[in-house]
């Protein structure tokens, strides 16, 4: 069993970092042991972490100023779910509780940014972006086929319902900027 939940999340991550049909395809996949309210809360966490350094990134690394405020709202939506979720974890007296997949996440963040700093220039503002859009389909399959079918608190799943059309904007806000780098002199 533990084999099956390592090898799933092995395939999710690697798929999370290459993007595309294959990471939506593997988020629809249940996990072999679902996750409880204390793992869901350290996921949600550990994403908005990545997010955060990712955007810090290329808040400092890009020239283009469509990037760089991407990447600023990225830094301040994304602290401002950490801060609810914080919130939240104290008021139901909920300590957020690292599983397989919060460590893999945090894991296959470090190994993304890892290759974003490899980048400059346009190449970077395509990758992070290209990674803004991976990342966001990810979190929003995740989100509807492992977070918020297993969360039992009623307020972690109002948290996670409430952050969801969040996700879904960045996702399509990332997709547009995705499409202006592709263009020509772009960036």
């Amino acid at each position: 069993m533990q084999n099956r939940m390592k090898s799933w999340i092995a395939l999710t991550t690697l798929a999370f970092l290459a993007g595309g049909a294959f990471a939506a395809e593997m988020a629809d996949k249940p996990a072999a042991t679902p996750p409880n309210d204390a793992e869901i809360a350290q996921i949600v966490l550990t994403a908005d972490n990545g997010e955060i350094d990712a955007a810090k990134l290329a808040k400092k690394r890009t020239k283009n100023a469509d990037v760089k405020a991407f990447a600023e709202m990225m830094i301040d939506q994304h602290r401002a779910v950490t801060k609810d979720t914080k919130q939240l974890a104290k008021k139901i007296k909920l300590k957020p509780r690292e599983s397989a997949a919060s460590r893999d996440l945090k894991e296959s963040s470090k190994t993304a940014d890892k290759a974003l700093k490899e980048k400059k220039g346009a190449d970077f503002d395509r990758a992070y972006v290209d990674q803004m859009v991976a990342d966001h389909q990810a979190v929003l399959d995740t989100i509807d086929n492992q977070l918020l079918p297993n969360a039992q608190n009623a307020e972690l799943k109002a948290l996670l319902t409430k952050v969801r059309p969040a996700v879904a904007e960045h996702l399509e806000h990332a997709k547009e900027l995705q499409a202006k780098l592709g263009e020509p002199n772009a960036g």
